[in-house]
């Protein structure tokens, strides 16, 4: 049978779903009639094949515990290979009801309260999140913007806050979100080296990782031997094929006693199994989802160059940073002159728009909005030309 969602310029109503994206506009204090393009799902049906798993499974009817069989293990072992050159072992895999709580798992496992967490902002806000709630610290090793128009890692600034803030742990995020950043092996390395110098863990949110248009996604356990004791990698097909519903991730610890000490911290939240249709959706993406994968990565990158093209020649004072990797784009609004209260009262309340405005990822992220490109191109026309006309 032949894949069968291939037409993403598909108009799919999400309303009336108990969409996060679509169905809480009002109740979380933004005009009823604003477009959504804030968190990070798809718009897109999934993988036909995907469904018809799905469906299968559901027609069983029972719904008992589930756990995860060989074949599983296979589908992501294999993804893992063909995308990403990394070979895995079973017994390092960890699967979590999604990453966000793997995060939380690894901070209340790996740190004490009042250690501080090494992140580096702007970055996904749930990191500080789960460091904040858990009465540890946040540290931040900022990035900063070039002239080349991407951003990148302060070395001297990262090293010293390691040694001066005594840090235990650091939260990489890789591709970065929501800078869109694809990190070098070179930069991965430089990092990787002052955290085994240093003595420090690295757990490395890749959720972003199979959205790459510029250089290649490396995953960090990968790059070097010495790199495994120290790492926990946090992998999930949740954005790959639009999954997030269905809360699974699949996180790697190389390492025993690491994963023990994850393992103790999840059993203490009363977590052990994860859900029947996530374990179903997961090995039927990763195991005949390709051709869905490409055409919509492809669909993706033509969405992203027109946002930037659009940009260039229709937002005077906006600019779009070099995107290198995930379906999120940071749009640069500083030049417009509108500080950060203005900037996001005209996108909500006269474009409209309910975008994530760059203060929620930190000081760092003032005057920047982050708009997601995973949607019908008839979708973003409208959301770009709704920006134009709140320029005017």
């Amino acid at each position: 049978m032949a894949e069968r969602n291939l037409d993403f310029d598909k108009v799919v109503e999400r309303r009336g779903t108990g969409s996060l994206k679509y169905d809480f506009a009002k109740k979380w204090g933004m005009p009823e009639d604003v477009l959504p393009l804030w968190v990070a799902d798809m718009d897109f049906e999934t993988s036909s094949y995907v469904i018809d798993a799905l469906a299968q499974r559901l027609q069983h009817g029972i719904f008992g515990y589930t756990e995860s069989e060989e074949e599983y293990f296979e589908a992501v072992r294999s993804w893992m290979m063909r995308r990403h050159g990394w070979e895995v072992q079973e017994d390092w895999l960890v699967k979590t009801p999604g990453v966000v709580f793997a995060l939380a798992m690894a901070v209340k496992a790996y740190t004490e309260p009042g250690d501080g967490v090494l992140i580096q902002q702007p970055a996904y806000y749930p990191f500080s999140q789960v460091i904040r709630d858990n009465d540890r610290r946040i540290v931040n090793n900022p990035l900063y913007l070039g002239d080349d128009n991407r951003y990148h890692i302060d070395f001297d600034d990262f090293e010293r806050k390691l040694v001066e803030e005594k840090i235990k742990m650091f939260i990489l995020c890789s591709p970065h979100n929501p800078v869109g950043r694809v990190w070098t092996g070179e930069e991965l390395c430089r990092l990787g080296d002052l955290c085994v110098k240093h003595h420090v863990l690295v757990v490395s949110d890749e959720i972003h990782a199979d959205f790459v248009f510029q250089g290649k996604h490396q995953v960090f356990a990968g790059l070097k031997k010495e790199y495994e004791p120290i790492s926990v990698i946090c992998t999930a097909p949740s954005k790959t094929f639009n999954l997030a519903g269905l809360v699974l991730s699949n996180i790697f610890i190389p390492d025993e006693e690491l994963r023990r000490r994850f393992r103790g911290q999840m059993d203490s939240a009363g977590t052990s199994q994860v859900g029947a249709m996530g374990i179903t959706a997961c090995e039927a993406a990763y195991s005949k989802g390709e051709e869905w994968y490409q055409a919509m990565l492809s669909y993706v990158k033509d969405n992203i160059d027109y946002i930037g093209q659009y940009t260039k020649e229709n937002l005077p004072g906006v600019r779009m940073v070099e995107h290198e990797g995930t379906y999120l784009v940071w749009l640069d609004f500083r030049e417009t002159g509108y500080d950060e209260k203005t900037l996001e009262h005209k996108i909500v309340h006269e474009a409209k728009l309910w975008l994530d405005g760059g203060a929620m990822f930190g000081e760092d992220g003032k005057g920047f909005q982050r708009i997601n490109a995973a949607c019908p191109r008839k979708t973003l026309v409208e959301a770009m030309e709704r920006i134009k006309g709140m320029l005017v």
